[in-house]
């Protein structure tokens, strides 16, 4: 289980379109990510923050995936479509979109 987050462009006519692209995601981009080993994935908002929860079978790595998403041309159309609506975390590196947190506490 992996928890990351980023932030929008905090602009409501954008939030809104952003959420309306995640109504339906295109299916390469769907194939994409169950293809890297992730087996489920939800996003949550609050104002201009995103919570994004990835759980992860064993075949799946970082790497990997950006790898893959690099070397695929409608996950590429997609990132360049969607970067208009997103915002860095601040203190994240340039190239970083999705920020993985540290887990503090759990109940377990």
């Amino acid at each position: 289980r992996y928890i990351l987050i980023l932030d929008l462009v905090d602009e409501e006519a954008s939030i809104k379109q952003y959420e309306a692209y995640h109504e339906r995601i295109p299916m390469e981009i769907e194939k994409s990510i169950r293809a890297s080993g992730i087996t489920s994935m939800e996003i949550y908002r609050y104002a201009n923050r995103l919570v994004m929860e990835m759980i992860t079978d064993n075949s799946f790595s970082f790497e990997a995936k950006a790898k893959a998403d690099q070397e695929n041309e409608k996950v590429q159309a997609w990132e360049n479509l969607m970067n208009q609506f997103q915002s860095r975390i601040p203190g994240s590196k340039p190239h970083e979109k999705w920020v993985l947190t540290n887990r503090i506490f759990s109940l377990n």
